[in-house]
């Protein structure tokens, strides 16, 4: 395999908050067993086996750790994980590792390996204490806000890469204008806007936090013109979103599944080593396998793998005839739902919709400015 992406679950769906939206919680709780526990040495051990036997000679590993809460492994966890990686890796493949957390267990022992070790750490922050502490609470039920902001200070001070990621709920994206501002003035300059999910088994719109289309794209329209307004001035700040639309409109590759109109990207590896082909989908019909099984290579060749990347392809009906099917690709497939003719359309379509008739020109122009800065 010329590339292998993992994301990691080393604490599977246990988290030290209570986040109101949380998707990986009801996701856990449709599953036979809700939590795989914390990985252990030995799982994690086979895990990189596995990955350095599948990788080509001149290929790269991507370990991405994600939760539930990653940081309840255990600093512990990680040392041994980088060390045996360093150990086994004797064909010297290029390895990289992220974490994305929400930043409330971090210390400065964190801080100094996360940096040594070259870790990108994605914290999750919701724009503004306000907004912030309205869901993401921790298990007293108290707002996590002001411990989280602490923490990335001392990240930023221990020279950590580091990117913020904005969880979209209903009312903030009443807030796009106060939520870009208030990730900015943390110091960051790479943020992600995701939309919440709604529980897999709720209609759509039904939660107190959901995000409806319409707000969507409201929320997009606004965040674009700050962003635009930053980059014409040459005060970039990047949103991905944003990035890989403007990527996409270059003739590059997008930097998202979501945004590439295909899946199968990466394995998710639970704690307890099983194995499956998106986050989105760490459910029992989901399951590829379990590592030490079959190698990964046969994995991702399974009739459930290849039937989940030809579920993938299955574009809406409407993308077919879209003007921005080039830009857009359909969305996320997790967004995808049965419209009244029979066949699929993506939840969030009229936000897209909205969004690129009044972002397309300029993400256009940004796209030529860029193909003539790299002399194309």
């Amino acid at each position: 395999m010329q590339s292998v992406n993992f994301l990691i679950k080393p604490a599977s769906s246990l988290c030290n908050m209570r986040c109101r939206y949380c998707f990986y919680e009801d996701e856990a709780a449709n599953r036979t067993q809700a939590s795989m526990g914390v990985m252990t040495p030995e799982t994690a051990d086979l895990l990189i086996r596995e990955a350095l036997d599948a990788v080509d000679f001149n290929g790269r590993i991507s370990f991405a750790f994600q939760g539930g809460e990653p940081t309840v492994a255990g600093l512990d966890f990680f040392r041994h994980f980088v060390a045996e990686v360093t150990a086994r890796n004797t064909r010297h493949i290029p390895v990289s590792y992220s974490i994305q957390t929400n930043g409330l267990a971090l210390d400065g022992e964190w801080a100094e390996f996360l940096a040594k070790n070259r870790f990108l750490v994605g914290v999750s922050l919701d724009g503004d204490k306000a907004l912030h502490d309205e869901f993401r609470i921790d298990a007293a039920g108290k707002g996590t806000w002001t411990r989280v902001r602490q923490n990335i200070t001392l990240l930023q001070r221990a020279g950590v890469d580091l990117n913020l990621l904005c969880v979209v709920t209903k009312r903030c994206a009443k807030s796009a204008v106060r939520i870009y501002h208030a990730l900015q003035k943390t110091g960051m300059e790479y943020l992600q806007f995701i939309p919440c999910l709604d529980p897999i088994e709720k209609p759509r719109g039904s939660m107190p936090y959901s995000l409806l289309p319409e707000d969507y794209g409201i929320f997009l329209c606004a965040l674009f013109d700050e962003w635009y307004r930053d980059w014409a001035s040459g005060h970039y700040t990047s949103v991905r979103l944003f990035d890989d639309y403007v990527h996409l409109a270059m003739g590059l590759p997008a930097g998202t599944c979501a945004t590439s109109g295909s899946c199968g990207a990466y394995f998710v590896v639970e704690a307890d080593g099983s194995v499956y082909p998106c986050d989105f989908y760490v459910l029992d019909e989901w399951k590829l396998g379990h590592l030490g099984d079959q190698p990964l290579p046969a994995l991702a060749k399974s009739d459930r793998a290849m039937r989940f990347l030809q579920d993938g392809l299955e574009h809406p009906t409407a993308c077919a005839s879209c003007q921005w099917q080039p830009l857009c690709f359909g969305g996320c497939k997790r967004d995808w739902c049965d419209d009244p003719a029979g066949g699929k359309q993506n939840y969030y379509c009229p936000a897209f919709q909205k969004f690129f008739a009044h972002a397309a020109p300029r993400l256009r122009q940004i796209a030529q400015a860029e193909l003539r800065a790299r002399g194309r």
